[in-house]
């Protein structure tokens, strides 16, 4: 195994996460593919073209090469690009045919998986799939969005011919069985890392300085504004809490159909609210300067209402940051409740605010966990996952494919 070949269509391992549609999955095929490279297997990632400044080939990194694809307008919706999944595909065939060989293909999200389908059955390539989002997970929780029908359909022939399936927590592996009837023997838990060198403790009298914000309890929030991210329960949080001086930090724009209105909507909450005065709207930041963001706050809140993983807070945990966050997906592989952060089983803004208060009110409680969430995030690194993802590659090459014919 020498050279992957890694589908990212919806987005560009080059976005800057937080705007548009890039997210954990941005950071994810940038980060594994640069830890394969080190680990001795190659990557070529393909990603849709949305400008025509931008150079067909591209690197980063050590060399490692991003190809842009031609498929459909540039300004073509997420929602609507499984109508150009073919010309995505075509793209990517035409490419590989002429480069060097490739040894496997490594799609991310549905729309990666329905293209690498194809090219598994027309290039005769083993295909390994990570979803990052399942759409009828997303619809259990109130989230069934445009598409969805054709998404299932897609999603359900890719998990049926895949030959490796990779989920990022116990959780994931689980709904990969339970809503599609996934082969579990052919499902590999590889969690995603964090880059320690960038996200580890520091002064958070310093961070503060630095970013001019004043010595006052201090709510961070660091994602899309979208309706499944939870935006508008972080505000109420804020609202309930008995510190009228508490303000919550927002970083990120909004995503996706609904990301406008949501974002306008959730405005519209905190100006009726009263908090204008102690809600910061900040743009999305690079790793670089998101982790002073981080180790500023006194607490990060990730009330979503499902997460596959949740790199948000593991890049938190690292810093030192104490996580309250929704008790589902990946999260609860992260956060261990009452001891790095705290898990909440439902949507009370009271239930969140007396797990928030429990950590500004005690500093000693504060500290331990902070303690507790830099010990557990040290086991999350890049290293790690290329290296299973290395093996999964390798003991590949014994197998025959899946055939879903």
């Amino acid at each position: 195994m020498r050279k992957l070949a890694v589908l990212s269509m919806h987005t560009s391992p080059l976005a800057q996460p937080g705007i548009g549609d890039g997210g954990g999955m941005n950071v994810y095929v940038r980060e594994v593919s640069s830890a394969l490279e080190q680990a001795g297997i190659s990557s070529t990632v393909f990603t849709r073209r949305i400008d025509g400044e931008t150079p067909k080939v591209m690197t980063f990194g050590n060399g490692l090469k991003v190809v842009q694809i031609d498929a459909g307008d540039f300004s073509l919706s997420k929602e609507n690009l499984f109508l150009v999944t073919d010309d995505f595909k075509n793209g990517v065939e035409d490419f590989l045919v002429n480069e060097d060989q490739h040894d496997a293909l490594l799609a991310n999200y549905w729309l990666s998986g329905g293209a690498a389908h194809q090219l598994k059955h027309s290039l005769q390539l083993p295909l390994i799939t990570t979803f990052h989002t399942l759409a009828r997970v997303k619809a259990a929780s109130g989230d069934r969005s445009y598409g969805y029908e054709q998404r299932v359909k897609i999603e359900t022939e890719v998990i049926g011919c895949s030959d490796v399936i990779l989920a990022n927590s116990s959780f994931e592996m689980d709904q990969l069985v339970t809503h599609y009837g996934a082969d579990a023997s052919r499902i590999e838990i590889v969690p995603p890392g964090v880059d320690h060198s960038i996200f580890n403790p520091a002064s958070k009298k310093e961070a503060r300085q630095l970013l001019n914000l004043n010595e006052q309890p201090t709510l961070l929030f660091v994602g899309r504004i979208q309706p499944l991210k939870g935006v508008d329960l972080a505000i109420s949080t804020l609202s309930e809490l008995e510190h009228k001086d508490a303000q919550l930090i927002l970083i990120g724009s909004s995503s996706g159909l609904e990301g406008p209105s949501e974002e306008r909507r959730i405005r519209q909450m905190v100006e009726e609210s009263g908090l204008t005065n102690r809600v910061l709207f900040v743009e999305p930041q690079s790793h670089e300067k998101l982790v002073d963001w981080y180790r500023a706050a006194d607490v990060v809140l990730m009330p979503s209402r499902s997460e596959s993983f949740g790199l948000v807070a593991l890049e938190a945990a690292a810093c030192g940051v104490p996580v309250v966050a929704s008790a589902v997906g990946g999260l609860q592989t992260i956060v261990e409740d009452n001891s790095s952060g705290f898990l909440i089983n439902d949507r009370d803004p009271c239930s969140y605010a007396d797990h928030v208060s429990k950590i500004i009110d005690d500093s000693g409680k504060a500290e331990e966990m902070s303690i507790e969430a830099v010990k557990r995030s040290k086991s999350f690194t890049w290293s790690v996952t290329a290296a299973r993802l290395r093996r999964i590659c390798l003991d590949l090459q014994s197998q025959s494919l899946v055939d879903c014919a």
